[in-house]
């Protein structure tokens, strides 16, 4: 959302959703040209999808500024995707500090509803080195929340579902089918700016045994 804004394009959070939903669709139905991205080519690639979207679909004065930007909207995809890209790449370089101390004492994996290309992207990061598994919805052709990709993951770590914890942003998709399953689930709760409570705390209350706000925190869990 800030880089859209700090580019000048005043969206609210509806509108870029709606606008990532489908770029996100796009990648996920795209060939093997997307299979072989690295992370900036991946964010190029979505967010060229969000301006055609935005271009078409988007509020009026959203549509009027890509109109009449010419030549110079390939240069604010850019400007957007490099924001993105250095904002994306500083998170994996967070985790992967975590994930290295965190490797030591547990076995790792990655469970993602991506494009095809997690394992480029992984090893770009460095992070595929600390993994004994990572999924890819993309090429088991199962997204979340199903449970197959987990049960696919778990095989793998070969260890009992109630001694294996699923981490995840998404209440439905991460932790709920984590529980049916019999494994621990903790919720990464996302930032949540009105007043009173998180508008899911109470659906977390019922399906997270721990809520997190930051990945950091997993080290000062009990397990």
């Amino acid at each position: 959302m800030r880089h859209y804004r700090a580019a000048g394009m005043q969206l609210s959070r509806s509108e870029l959703d709606a606008a990532y939903s489908h770029a996100t669709r796009t990648a996920y139905e795209a060939g093997e040209e997307v299979h072989r991205h690295n992370l900036h080519e991946l964010i190029r690639y979505l967010v060229a999808h969000q301006f055609n979207y935005l271009h078409r679909h988007g509020p009026d004065n959203v549509r009027e500024h890509l109109a009449g930007l010419g030549d110079q909207r390939h240069r604010l995809a850019e400007r957007i995707t490099a924001g993105f890209a250095e904002e994306s790449a500083q998170g994996l370089a967070r985790s992967r500090a975590l994930l290295k101390e965190l490797s030591r004492d547990f076995k790792l994996g990655v469970v993602s509803n991506f494009y095809g290309n997690l394992q480029v992207v992984l090893f770009e990061a460095g992070i595929r080195e600390l993994l004994q598994v990572a999924i890819d919805s993309k090429h088991l052709r199962v997204f979340k929340p199903d449970e197959r990709i987990f049960t696919a993951a778990l095989k793998v770590l070969d260890l009992p579902h109630n001694q294996v914890a699923m981490v995840g942003d998404s209440l439905h998709k991460d932790c709920a089918p984590a529980r049916k399953l019999g494994m621990r689930s903790i919720w990464l709760r996302g930032h949540h700016a009105g007043p009173g409570e998180h508008p899911q705390a109470r659906a977390a209350a019922a399906l997270a045994d721990h809520t997190i706000d930051s990945l950091d925190e997993l080290k000062e869990l009990t397990w």
